[in-house]
This record gives structure tokens, C-alpha cells and sequence, in this order.
């Protein structure tokens, strides 16, 4: 089982156009799978979930768009925070936040520290995160805590101030929709993730779905670098 799973939460407004429905309709009914990953995480003792929900570049959508999905944010937070603590899952939320209206910002932070303690199941949503923009806010973190260290840098010097430092590299990558490409979501950190992509739209992706992605994750050998002879044991031929 995949210790970490991280999910491009792609095709909401495709799923409502299909259905001649507005696309917030699709976004709704995708935060509804949400609760759905939660509960199949918690059920499969997966201990990370990160769910990319709102990218750096999803500003140049319309404006009446954006509106309708901050209203969401801020309505998802209100009501899914004392089910979340109650459950024992650990909300995180990173990215860029200083672009979020101040409402926003004081129900993340609430959020954040009335979770604090729980251990059951550690969910991280990345918004207005970009993996560039991770890198570089922890390359300018890096450079200002240690101003007279020059060159000789290394990963391990890095990766404390990259927004998912808490966490281990996620085991398992998944985008729905039928996109394939990782579009600027934890570039470093997917450095040897599993991926799997999938044509199943966000609101589709039910646990059946869940359950195809870490089976074909399992099925997968994970050498990192070294042979299958070396981790099985076995001499090389």
C-alpha cells in the first residue's frame, strides 16, 4: 500500500459540460469525492493524501470562474473542518496564500491548528501552488537563513524549506480527466513517483477507481536507481 498518494484532481467542468450543467456544478460534486478519498485513505491506512486544487496558473481562468471556486474554498473549510478533526486527519494547506482574500486565510490557519495533533491521516491541499514556485521560495528561504554559507549546496540543504518538507515523496501519483503530463504539481517531489493516469473524470474517480490505481501501483518494481537483482537478492545474471 502506498504510504503517500498524490492526485491532480483534473475534469470537474468537463464532467458538468457533459452533463449541460455550469462548471461549478462539476466543482461542487468534486468536492464531494473528496470526502470520498478521505474516507477510502483512512480505510486503506494510507497515511498522505495530497490533492492539487487550485494551481497558480488557474487565475487566468474567468473571473466569475475563480470567484465561484474561492466561494467553495471557504465553504468546503466551514463545514468539512470538524469532520476532518473528528476523523482524526490533519488538514495542510500549502502554496502561495497571500493571494487569498484575508477570510480565506484566517479558515486555513484555523483550520491548520485545529488538526494539529491528528495522526490518522495527513491531507494536504495544494492552492496557488506551483512545483516552480515551491522551488524557488525554498531556494530564497535557503539563501536568507544562511547568508554567509556560499556554494556547496546541497539537496539535503534544500529540501527542509520546500512546502512539502513535512512529508515523504509521494509513492503514487494520479491525474484523472485523461491528461497526461504533471503540470507543475511537486516537480521536485516527483522525482520517482509511481504515475497513473487516467480518463476517468474528477467526480467519477469513485473508490473502484482508487482501488485500479494502487493495484497497478503494486504490480510496479520500485528500484530506484539499482537493479531487480539487488532487491531481490539475487545475483545479477
Amino acid at each position: 500500500m502506498p504510504k503517500h498518494v498524490a492526485v491532480i484532481m483534473d475534469g470537474n467542468g468537463r464532467w458538468a459540460k457533459k452533463r449541460f450543467l455550469p462548471r461549478v456544478a462539476g466543482h461542487v460534486k468534486g468536492v464531494e469525492l473528496v470526502r470520498e478519498m478521505v474516507r477510502a485513505c483512512l480505510e486503506r491506512g494510507i497515511d498522505y493524501l495530497t490533492l492539487f486544487a487550485f494551481s497558480s496558473e488557474n487565475w487566468r481562468r474567468p473571473q466569475e470562474e475563480v470567484s465561484l471556486l474561492m466561494q467553495l474554498f471557504v465553504k468546503a473549510l466551514e463545514q468539512e473542518i470538524e469532520k476532518l478533526n473528528s476523523n482524526g486527519v490533519r488538514l495542510r494547506v500549502v502554496g502561495d496564500l497571500q493571494r487569498f482574500e484575508p477570510r480565506l486565510q484566517l479558515l486555513i490557519q484555523k483550520g491548520e491548528e485545529k488538526t494539529a495533533n491528528n495522526t490518522r491521516l495527513n491531507l494536504t491541499i495544494a492552492a496557488n501552488y506551483g512545483g516552480r514556485w515551491d522551488i524557488m521560495q525554498g531556494l530564497n528561504c535557503m539563501l536568507a537563513a544562511q547568508p554567509e554559507k556560499s556554494g556547496d549546496w546541497t539537496e539535503a540543504d534544500l529540501e527542509p524549506w520546500l512546502s512539502m518538507s513535512f512529508a515523504p515523496e509521494p509513492d503514487l501519483f494520479i491525474r484523472t480527466g485523461g491528461e497526461e503530463r504533471i503540470s507543475n504539481f511537486l516537480l521536485w517531489q516527483l522525482a520517482y513517483s509511481e504515475l497513473y493516469f487516467t480518463p476517468s473524470l474528477w467526480p467519477d474517480f469513485n473508490t473502484l477507481e482508487f482501488d485500479k490505481a494502487i493495484a497497478s501501483y503494486q504490480q510496479r518494481e520500485r528500484r530506484f536507481g539499482r537493479t531487480s537483482e539487488q532487491l531481490s537478492g539475487k545475483p545479477d545474471a
